[in-house]
Order: structure tokens, then C-alpha cells, then sequence
């Protein structure tokens, strides 16, 4: 059942409050992911802004922006245990890095905190693109295509929540997540899929050259959905921060 959160955000809460853990779900996913991992605990996991039953946000936030709308939800209590799957994993290392006071363990899963090598637009994009700026195709023409070539993600994203998108890519592009790490002090779980196509081990990995205590689980056989793939796997490593 969805609750009243601090900081007028909307979620589950598991057990009695304060919580002594919070989940941020990924990218088109709610709370619910949460529910086998964090059954028996006081816990509590937010729907994001735009996901599930919360608003999207007024603007084109960037992970920082969520990070400062879920930060009340972690502050009913002492510091709490914060774990991140997939884009609210994003959110948990700029809010473990901007709100040290906050976070006392750190469980990151499926993660995509640098970005792979962006292949090259198609010619005929290409050309749709500069016809567009010419105005000889019309905008209409240019979304089609673009949905066409573009990601589920970005097909399935419209309005603001499609700026979100674009700007999160962005930001991992940018290289903005891989700095926050170096903020991270509290001890990081790292639990990845072995068959993770959107954040490839090769992630993980790179992640554990920056952050200072760091412990990385490699789950076989296991795809992007490590929550409701693997919640047990989940469980032992968030059970080590606790």
C-alpha cells in the first residue's frame, strides 16, 4: 500500500519508521521492485517522480535534482542504508556524495554509471536531421523517425520525462556519476548481473577503481533486473551493510 513520504514524496514503507533502508527503483520501474528484499525490514521505498503513482517532476531534473526530493525520506532517523538499481541507483550515489550525514551503506545494482561508446546515428537520420534544420522535413517526420531508431526507453518517454531521459544519458556521457563516487565514503555493495546488457560488469568494475571501500558480486546467469531476479543475492549484501 502507498504511503505519504517526507519531502511530499509518495511510497512503500516496510516495517515501523524510522526506516532503516532506502530503495530507489530503475528507469520505468516503482517500489513494488522492492518487495521480496525488503520484507521483514524497516524500510521504505519511493516512487520516483514520474514513475509509478508520483508526479513528474516541474523540469528536466538531473539525478542531483532527484537525489534533493528524495533526501527527506532518508532523514526520519539515523543514517540510513540506501540502495540503487538501475537510474535510482544514479540518484543514490549523488545523494550518497552531496548528503554524507545521510548515508551510512551504500548497495548499487545494475547501475550504468559510465557510458559505453554511443554508436553512430544512421545516414539516413542523418540526413532526416539536417533536412529538419533546413526545414524541409517537418518535425513530425523527424520524432517518427526518431522513435523508430531510438531506445524502448526513449520510445516509451514523452514529455518532460523524455528530457529526463536525454539529460540522464547526457550526464553519464559527461562523466558526472563516476565523480560522485569519489564523494562516496560509506562502504558500497556492488550486486551486478553477469548477463547485464544495460550496465555491463565492465561498470562495476571501473566503479571499485574509484570508490574508496568497495565489494563487488557477480551474479551468473542473472540479466539487469537483479531486484526481482535475485533478491535474495540482493538481500545478503544489503544484509552486510547493515
Amino acid at each position: 500500500m502507498l504511503s505519504a513520504l517526507p519531502g511530499d514524496n509518495l511510497g512503500v514503507r516496510h516495517g515501523s519508521p524510522p526506516a532503516a533502508v532506502v530503495a530507489l527503483h530503475g528507469w520505468r520501474r516503482t517500489s513494488a521492485d522492492f518487495a521480496l528484499l525488503l520484507e521483514g525490514l524497516d524500510a521504505t521505498a519511493p516512487d520516483l517522480p514520474g514513475f509509478g503513482a508520483a508526479a513528474p517532476p516541474p523540469g528536466p531534473w538531473g539525478a542531483a535534482d532527484y537525489a534533493a526530493k528524495v533526501v527527506p525520506v532518508c532523514g526520519e532517523g539515523p543514517p540510513v542504508v540506501l540502495v540503487g538499481h538501475s537510474f535510482g541507483g544514479k540518484v543514490a550515489v549523488m545523494l550518497a556524495s552531496a548528503y554524507p550525514d545521510r548515508v551510512r551503506g551504500l548497495l548499487l545494482t545494475g547501475v550504468p554509471l559510465v557510458a559505453p561508446p554511443a554508436p553512430r546515428p544512421s545516414w539516413r537520420y542523418r540526413a532526416a536531421r539536417r533536412l529538419n534544420r533546413l526545414g524541409l522535413v517537418r518535425d513530425e517526420r523527424l520524432e517518427a523517425r526518431r522513435r523508430r531508431t531510438g531506445s524502448d526507453d526513449y520510445r516509451a518517454a514523452t514529455g518532460v520525462m523524455r528530457d529526463v531521459l536525454v539529460r540522464s544519458l547526457a550526464e553519464t556521457r559527461e562523466g558526472i556519476y563516476r565523480r560522485a563516487l569519489a564523494g562516496v565514503a560509506c562502504p558500497v555493495e556492488l550486486v551486478w548481473g553477469g548477463h547485464d546488457a544495460d550496465a555491463p560488469v565492465a561498470v562495476a568494475e571501473d566503479a571499485t577503481t574509484v570508490l574508496a571501500e568497495a565489494r563487488l558480486t557477480v551474479l551468473p546467469g542473472v540479466g539487469h533486473l537483479v531486484p526481482t531476479e535475485a533478491p535474495a543475492a540482493l538481500r545478503a549484501a544489503l544484509d552486510r551493510l547493515r
